[in-house]
């Protein structure tokens, strides 16, 4: 059945081909600054798209399609969540960072063979009018492009597990620097009494 521009399932598709894309885009940079760049764009669409499959469209489907493919469906978002989340902290620089990228983009290719090759063609003869489901998908799209978008509980999970590690490690590296700190001290002090001593 041919399926048009408007149709929720293209707008879906087209979206899995612009992320599909920029994950190729990253492996091909040459820089750190641009892989940045990019991976910051992929975690954009990917919340965004996430949204709009979660609010409107899994809705509307899941009484037509296996229990089974919705339930991976939801897993797997919540998997990719939790990735974008962990890279949403991090500053590039780290020795995982790019590995971390590689695996979201395995995880997030998967869960597109599983949407394009299982659920669709699973839904595709429902009873729906694909058209008005695809203008509500692209205006709540534009709508989260120019606001906020919702933050997860998975994103609230992982920044706040991620700033007490960071709390953590500030407050063992004060522990170790401190030591050293007093000693310097206690010398610098010796030095100025023993000046003044000298002194006199």
């Amino acid at each position: 059945m041919f399926e048009s521009k408007d149709h929720a399932l293209s707008i879906l598709k087209e979206d899995h081909q612009k992320v599909k894309d920029l994950f190729d885009d990253f492996e091909d940079a040459n820089s750190l600054r641009e892989k940045k760049k990019i991976a910051a764009t992929i975690i954009q669409e990917l919340k965004v798209h996430a949204t709009i499959e979660e609010e409107i469209f899994y809705p509307t489907v899941r009484k037509e399609a296996e229990e089974d493919i919705m339930n991976e469906a939801d897993e797997e978002h919540h998997v990719a969540k939790l990735l974008i989340a962990e890279l949403e902290n991090m500053n590039g620089n780290e020795e995982h960072y790019e590995a971390k990228v590689r695996v979201l983009a395995e995880s997030i290719r998967h869960h597109i063979r599983e949407e394009e090759n299982k659920m669709f063609p699973d839904i595709k003869n429902m009873d729906i009018d694909f058209e008005a489901l695809g203008q509500e998908l692209l205006d709540r799209k534009e709508e989260l492009m120019e606001n906020n978008i919702p933050v997860s509980w998975e994103e609230k999970m992982i920044t706040s597990f991620w700033n007490k590690k960071e709390a953590s490690s500030t407050k063992t590296k004060a522990k170790k620097i401190m030591p050293s700190l007093q000693k310097n001290g206690k010398k610098s002090s010796s030095k100025r009494n023993g000046s003044l001593r000298s002194a006199h």
